[in-house]
């Protein structure tokens, strides 16, 4: 018997993350300057996101379950782009850091609290742009590139009015195998 098969009684689990989506609008300008990156510096394409929950072990049930509970007391919130910054492993390589407000960060707090998500490092709000295992001399080359690509990113506000629920992988680091598997509209 197939080691990895599911035998009656066990549950599959999948790996799941929450994601907050930009705006429609604004997907197509974070895209290009994406876009633009990867075609320099490599890496797999993603959609665009603010991770709110990082990678959690879940059912499929109990993460649809959690993610609606979540969902359901939280307000739409603003996210405004501090800068673009580089991070220390592959999910986090090249990425624009959003300012901590106490929105931003709440609504991280309540996702984790109803996922019971736990972190050895403190809540980072952040838009990934690339990903990628690169050399600190390489990634401030991307950092530096990012600025010459969407010279106006700092600064930049937009709406989160969206969450999404991922499958997410992370072994996968092609990001083929991400799905989405559920978004709910936040209120006003």
């Amino acid at each position: 018997m197939d080691a990895g098969a599911i035998t009656s009684g066990e549950v599959k689990r999948d790996v799941y993350s929450v994601w907050a989506l930009p705006p429609e609008e604004l997907t197509p300008r974070l895209k290009k300057l994406m876009d633009g990156l990867r075609s320099e510096f490599g890496g797999p394409q993603f959609e665009p996101h603010v991770t709110v929950v990082g990678a959690i072990n879940l059912t499929e049930s109990e993460a649809r379950e959690k993610f609606n509970h979540a969902c359901e007391g939280l307000k739409a919130y603003n996210a405004t782009v501090e800068r673009v910054a580089t991070g220390t492993f592959f999910y986090q390589c090249v990425l624009l850091l959003l300012h901590p407000t106490p929105q931003v960060l709440e609504a991280g707090a309540h996702c984790w609290d109803y996922f019971g998500y736990k972190s050895s490092t403190p809540y980072m709000p952040h838009l990934s742009l690339l990903y990628g295992d690169l050399t600190d001399e390489v990634k401030k080359t991307a950092q530096d590139k990012a600025y010459v690509l969407d010279e106006s990113i700092d600064g930049l506000n937009f709406p989160i009015s969206r969450l999404a629920l991922y499958k997410t992988n992370t072994e996968d680091k092609s990001c083929k195998s991400w799905e989405k598997v559920a978004e709910y509209q936040l209120k006003h």
